[in-house]
């Protein structure tokens, strides 16, 4: 449970600046390219290679890594397919759609409040 907060907050009526729920959400989603790697799979990218053309950047180590760290986070799932060749899937889990909201939000934010200042 999240501590209260004073009544001139921003935030909700009873939270305050420090939540470990809120933390430990923003650790998950904030690693470096987890908030894009989740952005593709929101846009229906399913293959490795999809998500990979879609994080331009991103070495293939780095998204092998993410996928697996946001697999143990639950929120996203991969699935192999017994065909020749092997085809692998990586599909968001109900907990990772859940983020569809608060990513979109934020790309409405940065949007508007770094698209003439990306810096």
């Amino acid at each position: 449970m999240c501590e209260k907060s004073p009544p001139s907050s921003l935030l909700r009526n009873g939270d305050t600046a420090f939540c470990p729920h809120y933390h430990r959400a923003v650790e998950i989603i904030g690693r470096r390219w987890a908030g894009a790697i989740v952005r593709a799979l929101l846009a229906g990218m399913t293959r490795f290679n999809e998500i990979a053309a879609a994080c331009p950047g991103m070495s293939h180590r780095v998204l092998s890594q993410r996928l697996r760290d946001l697999e143990e986070d639950g929120i996203v799932v991969r699935t192999v397919h017994d065909e020749v060749p092997v085809r692998i899937e990586y599909r968001l889990t109900p907990r990772g759609e859940a983020l569809a909201e608060p990513v979109i939000s934020l790309t409405a934010w940065a949007e508007h409040w770094l698209r003439d200042n990306p810096g």
